[in-house]
């Protein structure tokens, strides 16, 4: 009861000093759109009208950015020559528009940005190898130490051929205009996915421990892609476990040598999926601690919430787990709290169906995109 006690004093006592950061810097107001959306959305003929439909949907909630899911699987939703077209949109190999294009020139229009999304290593979700088609880059892949399969499929980070691939991948969508590139969390899936690579490393080289190296393996592919983007002018951020030792533990993602560097990032999106009363990790010392971590000025913050958590139990909260069913205005006290943080740049909302279809909505749903709305005009 302390506990929630003191969240509440800290909670009203931000309340009522906000600052408008918006008078000083641009603020992100951004959304996600993952290709769970994609392939409900962009299924039939009325592809064109549909992403008119969501882009329009996110300017009326007066959203200024769009992290579209470009590559989630080893595919692409553009013009790839390196990636077969997304399987899960359409098993045709060629449909009748470049939809990452299609998006960027109509979103524009409304002066919307869009942040192309990435996952680098994944395959596949799960572990079904009859849905990798020989035009895959992953099938001559197959049967060796190139992939992982266990609880989905995924490109061994150690290979060169692997590093080379995403970089090259990474460059075709550095072509389109878009306004930023985004990794996800899904880094090393699982430690012992390279332990041949790992033994081959030290019969050249001095001892480290297996963690340093993964760190590295990760590390070495960052700064190659952050080369790319710098020469293309496109920013480059990262969007990792908001649980930061969860970054050194189970990730691999370096966050704490990125955020101190100019050589990795420009922006870092930390999924801060955690509530005010969460036992374990609270929202409020989850921001605190990302943005001590900051050490480079000049790399933007954004915050990553999770929407798709309104109106239903937070398992993991310990203490908090009704949290979002009792509260309607979580996310709005996040955005609030979170703007008087002195390196804060912005918000983005986990994700687009949360936000947009009926068939999502939670009791709780509506209230809290009507007072998200009061707080983004």
């Amino acid at each position: 009861m302390k506990k929630i006690l003191i969240v509440l004093l800290i909670c009203f006592i931000l309340l009522i000093n906000v600052k408008d950061t918006n008078s000083k810097k641009e603020e992100l107001k951004g959304v996600f759109i993952s290709y769970i959306e994609l392939s409900k959305y962009l299924k039939d003929n009325n592809i064109k009208e549909n992403i008119n439909q969501m882009i329009n949907n996110v300017d009326k909630m007066n959203l200024n950015t769009i992290v579209l899911q470009v590559r989630s699987q080893a595919d692409a939703i553009y013009d790839s020559n390196i990636y077969p077209f997304s399987f899960y949109i359409s098993e045709e190999e060629n449909i009748s528009i470049d939809i990452l294009e299609y998006f960027i020139e109509e979103a524009h229009k409304k002066d919307i940005k869009v942040i192309a999304w990435i996952n680098p290593y994944r395959v596949r979700t799960n572990d079904n190898i009859e849905t990798i088609s020989p035009n895959n880059p992953a099938y001559k892949y197959l049967n060796t130490d190139y992939l992982y399969i266990n609880n989905g499929i995924y490109f061994n980070p150690s290979k060169q051929e692997v590093e080379d691939l995403i970089v090259e991948g990474v460059k075709e969508v550095l072509n389109y205009k878009i306004d930023g590139l985004l990794f996800d969390d899904y880094f090393y899936p699982n430690n012992e996915i390279d332990i041949n690579d790992y033994e081959e490393y030290l019969k050249n080289n001095d001892f480290i421990e297996k963690d340093e190296y993964n760190l590295n393996v990760v590390n070495k592919l960052i700064k190659r892609v952050h080369i790319e983007c710098q020469n293309k002018n496109i920013p480059f951020g990262i969007s990792p476990d908001g649980n930061i030792e969860n970054n050194y533990n189970k990730n691999y993602a370096d966050v704490k040598k990125w955020l101190a560097s100019d050589e990795y990032i420009d922006f870092i999106m930390p999924q801060v999926y955690y509530g005010f009363y969460n036992s374990t990790k609270g929202y409020i010392n989850v921001v605190k601690e990302w943005e001590n971590l900051i050490k480079n000025k000049k790399i933007k913050y954004y915050i990553a919430l999770a929407f798709y958590k309104v109106g239903k139990v937070d398992n993991y909260a310990k203490e908090g787990r009704d949290e979002w069913i009792y509260n309607d205005n979580v996310i709005m006290k996040e955005i609030i709290i979170s703007r008087n943080l002195k390196k804060y740049d912005g918000f983005v909302l986990f994700r687009y169906d949360n936000l947009f279809d009926y068939d999502n909505f939670t009791n709780n749903s509506i209230k809290e995109i009507d007072n998200l709305k009061k707080i983004i005009k």
